[in-house]
């Protein structure tokens, strides 16, 4: 609603300054034109639809501006505003005295263009600083908050919002990371990847169906458990097509962390510095990690490729080569760790049987 009434006001406002912009023509002019109310008309209309194309861009530029501030930090938002209103009270005393400076007529025009430079430098001068020194603030409201303090001094950082992508949501392991606590702050959803959701939900192919549907419901459980950390944040952006574009554009506007799994969209937003979450690495990072001679039990799955090898895995689907291991196949044994190497298909282990190393 605020959208159309911002368009439609400059359009009625464009129309009417383009009616009334005839008549400030040279009267020699107008004295040719045998049909002054339709030359008013046409201007009218040409000027609203400058207006409609403005107002378009002043929505866009609004909706922007609002999706930055609603990312940003209180304590952010708070001290800039006080900057903000010092610069404008200092910029009023300051240049107050310049409207009564002595200018001819014809440079009048200098004191209004001083006032208006003067009030855009101390406001951003105001912002600026109140970025710089906005914690010692902070400790004048509330010196009691240690991590008030913190947070100003910079010592401790507020924590950053997450941006999560489809993939992520149609994986499920942010659920239980959720549930862990491991992940802090709010997960912000924007609309379009629920809009991508819904569109695979309503596929013909049954996977992607199947794909979407489970997203949707991993999606409502995770509302129903953090009310307060899953925000449906209705931003889109018709301009851009993709929703891996628009994740990056968007966690990047309101200076997010991006939460995926995708391999791909996360060295395409890092390469625009966007901080990144993988989900992958994570589970690649708390992975255990086996030295030569731990002991572990484990199934003989089928024989390897040489004469005397079977194979086993672990539950995080790590490969294990066992040697003297193919008689073994379909039943639990207990190994010792040989070796373990990192390719590039994965972490791959060597073991022995635990009897024969004993022997």
């Amino acid at each position: 609603m605020l959208d159309f009434t911002i368009i439609l006001l400059l359009i009625l406002a464009a129309a009417g300054i383009g009616y009334d912009i005839v008549d400030i023509l040279p009267s020699e002019m107008l004295a040719k034109v045998t049909n002054q109310d339709g030359l008013r008309i046409v201007s009218a209309g040409f000027a609203a639809l400058f207006g409609g194309a403005f107002g378009f861009f002043v929505k866009s530029a609004y909706r922007r501006l609002e999706a930055e501030v609603r990312g940003l930090p209180v304590d952010v938002l708070l001290t800039r505003a006080v900057g903000l209103v010092i610069g404008l009270l200092i910029a009023n005393l300051m240049l107050a005295p310049v409207f009564l400076l002595p200018i001819a007529p014809e440079f009048s025009f200098l004191k209004p263009l001083l006032a208006i430079l003067g009030s855009v430098m101390f406001c951003y001068l105001g912002v600026t600083l109140a970025d710089t020194h906005g914690g010692a603030f902070l400790r004048l409201i509330n010196p009691q908050s240690v991590e008030t303090m913190l947070v100003a001094e910079g010592t401790l950082k507020a924590i950053a919002p997450k941006v999560i992508d489809t993939s992520c949501i149609i994986d499920g392991r942010i659920e239980e990371l959720l549930n862990t606590g491991f992940v802090e702050g709010q997960i912000l959803v924007p609309q379009f990847v629920i809009q991508e959701l819904q569109t695979l939900a309503d596929a013909a192919n049954d996977m992607k169906r199947s794909r979407g549907r489970r997203g949707l419901d991993i999606l409502n459980r995770m509302k129903d458990s953090f009310p307060d950390r899953i925000i449906i944040h209705p931003i889109d952006y018709q301009d851009i097509t993709t929703v891996d574009a628009k994740l990056v554009h968007f966690s990047s506007e309101i200076r997010a962390t991006l939460l995926t799994n995708d391999y791909n969209l996360s060295k395409v937003a890092k390469l625009q510095e966007v901080s990144v979450l993988n989900v992958n690495d994570l589970a690649t990072a708390v992975r255990p990690v086996y030295l030569p001679g731990d002991c572990l039990e484990i199934k003989i799955i089928k024989d390897g490729k040489e004469a005397t090898q079977g194979i086993g895995y672990l539950d995080d689907g790590t490969m294990v080569v066992v040697e003297e291991g193919r008689k073994h196949v379909g039943v639990d044994l207990k190994i010792v760790v040989t070796s373990a190497i990192q390719t590039s298909a994965g972490r791959m282990i060597f073991a022995r049987p635990y009897a024969s190393m004993m022997a």
